[in-house]
Order: C-alpha cells, then sequence, then structure tokens
C-alpha cells in the first residue's frame, strides 16, 4: 500500500449523541416517527404566531406609545416603566442601595463559594441585617426610606426571601413538635399547624392589615410590612412543618434507636442523624413550598403594598398606556417563572450533591 494513502474512517455512529438520542426517543417505528411529525407540525403552528407577536412585530424602542406602530407586541411599555417595574416607588437617587442589596443576593445565590461556612453564617446572619439597613436607611448617615416607597421587584423579593428564610426553621421546629412525646407541645403544634393551614393567605393578610391594629394598645402602630411578613412566615411555617414531618416519618426509627445507644441526647440525634437525612428527602416538597410563597407574594396587593404585578397593574391604568395590558401581564409572567424555574433548577443541583446512594 502506498505511504500517500490514507486509511477509510469508520461510519459515523448513530447510537449515542443527538442522532442516537432521536432515533431511540423520536423515531423508533413507523408510528412514533408519524406521530412525532404531527406533533411537530402542529406545535410550529402554534408557536409561530405567538413567536411572530413577541419578538417579529415587536417594538422595543421608544418612549411613548406612538412608538408602536406594529401588529405585534408593544415592549416599550415595560421599557419606559421599567425603573418602576424593579424599584417600585424607592427614590431614584437613593436607588444604588437597591442595587447592593441585588449583587449581594446574586452573589450568595453562585453554588460552589469557597468558604462555606462563612458564607453560610453570612448569608442566613449578616446578609439579612445589611439589606435591612440599605433599604430601610436611617442609620450610618443613610436617609430613611419608608416601607410605603417599597414596591416593584425588590418588594416581592424582600417577602419571598424573608418568608423562605423564615418559614423554614419555624416549620422544622413545628414538626418536631407535632411528633414530640410531650403532649402539651404536642398539642400546641397540631393546633398552630391545622388552624393556619385551615385559612386562606389572603384573610391572614387582610387581618394582620386592618383588624391587628384594632387589638393593640392605644398608640401603638406596627409598620404594614412588617404585619404583612409576619403574617406570610407563619401561615407558610406550618406548611413547611407537614413537608418536614414527612421526612421525619420516612427516616426508620432504627436511626434514632441507633443514636440513642451511642450515647447522644435528643437534640444530637436529629441535629446529627435524623434531621440531615429527612431534609434531604423531602428538599423536592420543599422547594415546591417556596415556589407557591414566591408566587403568592401578589396577594399583598390587597393590603396596599404595591409588588411586581400591582406595579404592572397600576402602570396599565395610565391613560398615556391603555391597551397594553398583555404585554404586562407577559412580562410579569415571565419574570415569575424565571425566578420559579431557576429555584427548581437549584433544587436539583442541590439533589445530585447530595446524592450519597452511589
Amino acid at each position: 500500500m502506498s505511504s500517500d494513502m490514507i486509511a477509510a474512517r469508520p461510519a459515523p455512529d448513530q447510537r449515542h449523541g443527538i442522532v442516537g438520542w432521536l432515533r431511540a426517543n423520536l423515531f423508533s417505528g413507523p408510528i412514533n416517527s408519524i406521530v412525532t411529525v404531527v406533533v411537530l407540525a402542529l406545535l410550529v403552528r402554534l408557536l409561530w404566531p405567538v413567536l411572530d407577536w413577541a419578538l417579529i412585530d415587536a417594538d422595543w424602542v421608544g418612549s411613548t406609545r406612538q412608538a408602536c406602530t406594529g401588529d405585534g407586541a408593544c415592549w416599550v411599555f415595560i421599557s419606559v416603566r421599567l425603573n418602576q417595574i424593579v424599584y417600585g416607588f424607592y427614590p431614584e437617587a437613593m436607588r444604588w442601595r437597591v442595587d447592593i442589596v441585588f449583587a449581594l443576593f446574586a452573589l450568595l445565590a453562585i453554588p460552589r463559594l469557597p468558604f462555606k461556612r462563612i458564607v453560610g453564617v453570612f448569608a442566613l446572619i449578616g446578609f439579612p441585617v445589611i439589606a435591612w439597613v440599605l433599604l430601610l436607611g436611617g442609620v450610618f448617615g443613610l436617609t430613611p426610606v419608608p416601607t410605603r416607597q417599597w414596591g416593584g421587584l425588590m418588594l416581592t423579593l424582600t417577602i419571598a426571601a424573608v418568608g423562605i428564610v423564615g418559614s423554614l426553621p419555624i416549620g422544622v421546629l413545628l414538626a418536631l413538635g407535632r411528633r414530640s412525646k410531650m403532649p402539651l407541645v404536642k398539642g400546641a403544634s397540631v393546633v398552630f399547624i391545622e388552624f393556619w393551614r385551615g385559612v386562606p393567605l389572603i384573610t391572614v393578610l387582610f387581618m394582620a392589615s386592618v383588624m391587628l391594629p384594632l387589638f393593640a394598645p392605644a398608640g401603638t402602630e406596627f409598620d404594614k410590612l412588617l404585619r404583612a411578613l409576619i403574617g406570610i412566615m407563619l401561615f407558610w411555617s406550618a406548611y413547611m412543618a407537614e413537608v418536614v414531618r414527612s421526612g421525619l416519618q420516612a427516616i426508620p426509627t432504627g436511626q434514632g434507636e441507633a443514636g440513642a445507644a451511642l450515647g447522644l441526647s435528643y437534640w444530637q440525634r436529629m441535629g446529627l442523624i435524623i434531621l440531615p437525612q429527612a431534609l434531604k428527602l423531602v428538599i423536592p416538597g420543599i422547594v415546591n413550598t417556596f415556589i407557591a410563597l414566591f408566587k403568592d407574594t401578589s396577594l399583598v396587593l390587597i393590603i396596599g403594598l404595591f409588588d411586581l404585578l400591582a406595579v404592572i397593574q397600576s402602570g396599565l391604568t395610565d391613560s398615556a398606556w391603555l391597551g397594553f395590558a398583555i404585554e404586562g401581564y407577559v412580562f410579569a409572567a415571565l419574570v415569575y417563572w424565571v425566578f420559579c424555574f431557576s429555584m427548581s433548577r437549584y433544587s436539583q443541583y442541590i439533589e445530585r450533591r447530595l446524592h450519597t446512594g452511589h
């Protein structure tokens, strides 16, 4: 054989990669192939008008409704009101404080940060204090900004973050209390959980905002946002307690008995053996509760707090932008989906990290 000749390469293997996946899942046989083609055709038929309206024929640049001359969506409405959607009614000169809080929040959400223990302690203790000082002001020379000026995405994330951070530890304690052998502790936990799970959140917010001040001593004032945060934490802690309790019931009793045989106290057994396994088992349920909490932040509109959705709705009542409700609601839905999907993906990442079955 001549040295200039090149050996023939083998034919591409179509059992692996994208081609292999398509052949195995979508085109594995005549009927499956026909169904795949029909479904794809229907998707193109249904999605193309949506893409045409949202992207191709949409108007993106401008400052007034006169810039919306096409037949598609008018995203000019969103771009013009974007600052209000993000910051609400927060003073423009002090929005840098909100930006710092957003940056710290995004930094702490990055997985695999070094110095895990230091970062964890800062996330649970340091960050809430720094965020509250920056947003509220009144100390260290910062101009105070009352909570009635908070709104938009900033308020939505504040309510969701406080509700999530507060409801989880309270829910864990309630779950342990419901499984306690002490009748008083168990009875109090059962009453608390069943009471808060038996009333709708909208009623809790209404009671916290309207009825609670009527029972307070004369001259006592409670911040409206603080009342809403307390109500949301107590409400969702009851649901969180049932999620955690399901994980505790899934742990074999032999785990606790083995810890007791080693001389561990109740709290040592719970903190070192039972709870880590139980919480790992119910990560999907915990995150599902967090997602529901995040979406229910829109209910604070009934007590006069203007969150993301409420700010968009208020913008739709502006006579200069009447008729663009679809764009506003689509943008709100997209923002909610991005955060909820991110929480879902982050929970899957945590599950993979904590998976020890292999």
